[in-house]
């Protein structure tokens, strides 16, 4: 005599509705719809494992349409400010101090302490302060740090435009690399080409990385980079022409982030994250070979 059929999960519960990959009985409760009638939970989770997860035209995570990596510098600026603000007893950290007829702002303690030095100190026969004085950490904390809001607010608006797109393009995490990394290459170039007791420091290091490697990935992609141009024409010229700005720091942002972005843009589809961290581990090799060189020098 035939038997009724249970299911698999629900002893208790007769049904007559059977998934349709494993083909074993299914009760409504543990019915998950599929393309073709309805999988048990088993074999709704063994194909999303199987489903590769979708990615970037350069092999990101598509996660970074949400754009949370820009979010968060944008965060982290912003908070820094209000802590290099909060330092300052002199009163100029805001709109007071040096550049545009003082709307860039002056230093603070912080920016003090984090800048990128060469090799220089704060007061007349003080200690040595800067890069070749063993304080390394001021190569990438100068990137965070800014002279006054309008400074802060420039750099902040222009990532705020382009990060969104490139981290989308790129994906979290190597949108995160390059912007660390062309900052980076910025804050080096200042410190080997600057006076050792020139200091530096803003987020433009990595902004202008940004603006070239937009440039990169949209010529790689085919699109049109007519529009690009005249605002990076702009800004080198306002970097050349304003006092007061690290033509160093503006110019090698721009090179690490077009080298960086060549990495991500150009790397085969095949081992493609193992030729671009290989790629971003040679850029900074040598960052830090220059920097071993500058200090030498500064030393010697």
């Amino acid at each position: 005599m035939p038997t009724t059929p249970v299911c698999y999960r629900h002893p208790d519960r007769e049904t007559y509705v059977r998934c349709s990959r494993c083909e074993r009985p299914i009760c409504p409760n543990c019915m998950r719809d599929a393309s073709v009638g309805h999988q048990c939970p088993e074999c709704v989770d063994e194909g999303r494992r199987s489903v590769r997860p979708a990615r970037t035209a350069f092999g990101g995570g598509t996660s970074g349409r949400r754009g949370l990596v820009t979010r968060t510098l944008i965060a982290l600026n912003l908070l820094v400010m209000v802590l290099s603000i909060a330092s300052d007893r002199g009163g100029d950290a805001m709109v007071g101090g040096s550049g545009l007829g003082g709307l860039l702002g002056g230093g603070t303690p912080l920016t003090q302490w984090g800048a990128v030095i060469g090799y220089a100190s704060y007061v007349d026969l003080g200690p040595e302060h800067g890069v070749a004085a063993g304080e390394w950490y001021r190569l990438v904390t100068a990137m965070f740090l800014h002279y006054g809001l309008v400074h802060l607010l420039l750099n902040m608006w222009a990532l705020w435009v382009l990060g969104r797109d490139l981290e989308a393009l790129l994906g979290p995490l190597r949108f995160l690399a390059l912007y660390l990394i062309a900052g980076l290459g910025g804050n080096v170039a200042a410190y080997v080409f600057s006076a050792p007791n020139t200091a530096s420091a803003g987020a433009s290091t990595a902004v202008f990385g940004l603006f070239a490697a937009v440039f990169v990935l949209m010529r790689r992609l085919g699109r049109d980079t007519s529009a690009i141009l005249p605002i990076l024409v702009i800004n080198l010229i306002f970097t050349f022409t304003v006092p007061g700005i690290s033509i160093p720091g503006h110019v090698g942002g721009l090179l690490t982030g077009a080298a960086m972005a060549w990495v991500l843009a150009y790397a085969p589809r095949m081992r493609r994250s193992v030729f671009q961290s290989v790629g971003a581990g040679i850029i900074l090799s040598a960052l830090l070979g220059l920097a071993l060189v500058r200090t030498a020098a500064l030393l010697g």
